[in-house]
């Protein structure tokens, strides 16, 4: 079965729908995803949004991101994720999110590691979901988008180094799409990992294709581990993430012997590094997060879908530490883009976590991927919503698949495992599964 649009967004993150919602009502776009339309990594972040506190703090912004990922970060992109996050945020608050306020109005802001101040905004600790949820509302009231649920991405179709669509299956039916311009937004590589707060349906799908097809990579070797998820014994399924705005708020982290052992709010490959080294000298799993002190009324308010969490899990975090340990939380890699979103393949963008803008650097600054998400996938579907009548359809002798989904997925854990191993990457052997 063969179909032809204008674009194709491959991924339902914050990247792929708000990338959608910013082409424009006259192109005819289809967006596909693994799972549901809601079973992504935007769905589960807690924190909140970075955004600069007007002009003043955009230098200081760029400086904190540049010093969070060890001056290893692309400097341009860095200066554009800075500047344009005030736009996004306001065009969010347009759509109708509504992010936690003061009594006098103004958007509250907190703070978490390697801030110098307080420039995060939030909705108690589910911004993600909220975010989430307004997109995909968003989305459904368009008739120019169209929605592939339980879809899964097998590959793009190439022509003279040039994207010309993708090969799906829905429904065990081979669709093959052809497309002006196609959009990757397939997330991270949590998946992968035996230890992850990601979906696990993430296991690096844009960053096979990329190495299928010769596309150019950037920063594989840097992968970030979060340094507090909920500790559950025997459990073998995503972690549960212990926000860093926890930590923001005063959150203690002690050894089990009740003694602090580092500045919460340093960068998390810091933090992380000083958990490991706790849980190796006290021979024991896990460390405490404390942050009892700050009242049951507070917490069950401001971290409610933390207090709910762990309350189903045994754990009243208003009475008790939280038990946490670190886990696979972000990939800084992926495949290189310019400040556009443009991949080194004609027609073929790529935004959110498959990407590698370079504003991370060698470690992401807390809150900083949905602003990324944001911005860039903006910028892309500005630069397709000009050029895109330029292109023309075309089509291409695709064969039948003869390989099943398990078998691809296979081949394609060990293509991204191998390539992050050949650029170096330091993969804890406890996190990673290669299968």
């Amino acid at each position: 079965m063969n179909r032809f649009v204008d674009v194709l967004i491959v991924g339902s993150g914050v990247s792929g729908l708000y990338c959608g919602l910013n082409l424009r009502d006259d192109l005819n776009i289809l967006i596909v995803c693994k799972d549901k339309l809601n079973c992504s990594n935007t769905y589960l972040a807690q924190g909140g949004i970075s955004m600069a506190k007007g002009i003043d703090d955009i230098p200081l912004f760029v400086s904190d991101t540049l010093k969070a990922g060890k001056y290893e970060n692309d400097l341009e992109a860095v200066n554009v994720l800075a500047a344009e996050s005030v736009y996004n945020i306001n065009n969010l608050i347009e759509m109708g999110l509504e992010f936690d306020r003061n009594e006098d109005g103004s958007l509250n802001f907190t703070k978490e590691g390697a801030h110098s101040i307080s420039r995060i905004v939030h909705t108690k600790d589910n911004t993600g979901e909220s975010t989430a949820k307004i997109l995909i509302e968003k989305i459904k009231q368009k008739d120019n988008i169209h929605v592939y649920e339980d879809t899964f991405f097998v590959d793009i179709i190439e022509k003279d180094n040039k994207c010309i669509g993708a090969i799906l299956i829905k429904e065990n039916e081979q669709i093959n799409v052809y497309a002006k311009t196609v959009v990757l937004a397939t997330g991270g590589i949590g998946g992968l990992f035996n230890n992850s707060t990601n979906q696990k349906i993430l296991t690096g799908d844009g960053i096979a294709t990329a190495i299928k097809h010769n596309i150019e990579l950037k920063d594989v070797n840097y992968i970030q581990i979060h340094p507090t998820a909920f500790y559950e014994e025997g459990r073998n399924e995503r972690r549960f993430l212990i926000s860093e705005s926890l930590r923001g708020e005063g959150g203690i982290l002690t050894n089990i012997n009740s003694k602090r052992f580092v500045n919460e709010l340093l960068p998390r490959d810091v933090v992380s590094k000083a958990v490991y080294e706790q849980i190796k000298e006290t021979e024991t799993p896990y460390v405490y997060l404390d942050i009892r002190f700050l009242g049951e009324d507070y917490i069950k308010n401001r971290f409610s879908t933390i207090y709910e969490e762990c309350l189903r899990r045994g754990t009243n975090i208003t009475k008790e530490y939280i038990k946490v340990s670190p886990a696979q939380h972000f990939f800084m890699g992926g495949i290189k883009v310019n400040i556009n979103s443009q991949t080194s393949m004609k027609n073929l963008y790529a935004v959110g976590e498959t990407s590698c803008t370079g504003i991370h650097g060698a470690n992401r600054l807390a809150s900083n991927s949905l602003l990324e998400g944001l911005v860039f996938s903006r910028r892309a579907a500005h630069l397709i919503n000009s050029t895109v009548d330029k292109q023309e359809i075309e089509v291409s002798t695709v064969e039948q698949l003869n390989k099943s989904i398990e078998e691809m997925v296979y081949e394609n854990r060990n293509l991204v495992t191998g390539v992050i191993q050949e650029w170096g990457g330091k993969l804890d052997d406890q996190l990673l599964s290669c299968r």
